[in-house]
């Protein structure tokens, strides 16, 4: 019995100092790498759920911005949101409103897994670049350094998934009269691989980098420099109890996705356009001359914007603004205060960058 009280004492003592040890190392900054392995977990569970969610919820306008982008404005079908909805639901149906979604949904899951993560890594990484300056041993991040971090974040998580996107927007397109169908997103993919090249999954890659930028990076940087500003200013009495209520970071992250899709906006009309190059059976895509007289063919990024607004005028940059507007503010308000309640669910630090 003696010999039993003792070891239930030497395990007791054990664990005692390992906690110790643990919490030793979280003073430090140092994590263990299990406690690390499952931190980066919880973090990309986040990303990934707010992703989801988020798209799933605005799927319909999703849907309809992309017809809005890529059709021949010489056999308008979709003219404006509500138009457009019930036009789609006239001849297709309730899944006609969806289609495409779990398309966008295997995309967008790792890639806002990817870009959530990337950002918390790459404002840390910036932050304590920016410390080893002389005078910025204490600095805290600014919404410049922010909108550096989610730049990063954007173009690793847009780099990452890239041909998720490109058969995605081919998916969405198509209609049960397209002369070939692609079955689903592996099919899409190696039916463009086996026809198109490996190139081909790429197309629209650069004017998608280079939108991805200032959308990214300013749906971060609006986000959380709105929050820091309400934290500390306390305006309205929008702080309780030392945070920010649901209503108040749902308002944040409208405001962040308005900003930042409105600069981004006529990047991804090119790049949506330029993945439909080479595709010949998608239904009312526009085409090079726009009336139907030559195939849709563009040299390069700059070349699908000289012929855009060449053939169509300048407006046509913004073909689906209106149904993208409506889109982006729920869809990203609901992914910034997802990923922060899943994270909290999960018991992970309630702030995007720490």
């Amino acid at each position: 019995m003696a010999s039993e009280d003792v070891k239930t004492s030497e395990a007791a003592v054990s664990r005692i100092v390992n906690l110790a040890e643990e919490a030793k190392l979280a003073r430090e900054g140092v994590k263990a790498p299990s406690h690390a392995l499952l931190s980066v977990c919880k973090s990309l569970v986040a990303g990934g759920v707010a992703g989801g969610v988020s798209r799933t919820a605005v799927a319909p306008l999703e849907r309809l911005k992309i017809l809005l982008q890529v059709q021949n404005p010489h056999t308008i079908k979709y003219n404006g949101t509500i138009q457009g909805l019930k036009y789609i639901w006239k001849s297709e149906g309730f899944r006609g409103l969806f289609k495409g979604n779990g398309t966008n949904c295997a995309r967008i899951v790792p890639n806002s897994a990817v870009k959530f993560y990337s950002y918390e890594q790459a404002s840390k990484g910036i932050l304590w670049l920016y410390r080893q300056q002389p005078g910025n041993e204490n600095a805290e991040l600014t919404p410049l350094l922010r909108l550096g971090a989610g730049a990063c974040a954007g173009i690793i998580a847009m780099s990452a998934t890239y041909p998720m996107d490109m058969v995605r927007g081919r998916l969405t397109v198509q209609t049960e009269k397209s002369p070939r169908q692609y079955r689903g997103i592996f099919h899409a993919l190696s039916t463009v691989l086996r026809e198109e090249g490996a190139r081909a999954l790429y197309k629209g890659w650069l004017p998608s980098v280079i939108g991805v930028i200032p959308y990214v990076g300013l749906n971060f940087a609006v986000y959380e420099s709105l929050k820091d500003w309400l934290m500390k200013a306390k305006p309205f009495g929008l702080v309780e109890d030392s945070e920010l209520g649901v209503t108040t970071r749902l308002a944040c992250g409208a405001a962040a996705g308005t900003v930042g899709q409105t600069v981004a906006y006529p990047l991804d009309v090119i790049r949506r356009r330029m993945q439909m190059v080479g595709w010949k059976d998608a239904a009312s895509v526009v085409t090079g001359d726009g009336r139907g007289k030559a195939p849709l063919e563009y040299t390069g990024m700059v070349d699908a914007f000289r012929k855009t607004v060449r053939h169509e005028g300048f407006g046509a940059l913004y073909k689906g603004l209106v149904p993208n507007s409506v889109k982006v503010v729920p869809s990203i308000a609901i992914a910034f205060v997802t990923y922060e309640m899943v994270k909290d669910i999960l018991g992970v630090e309630m702030r995007i960058s720490d």
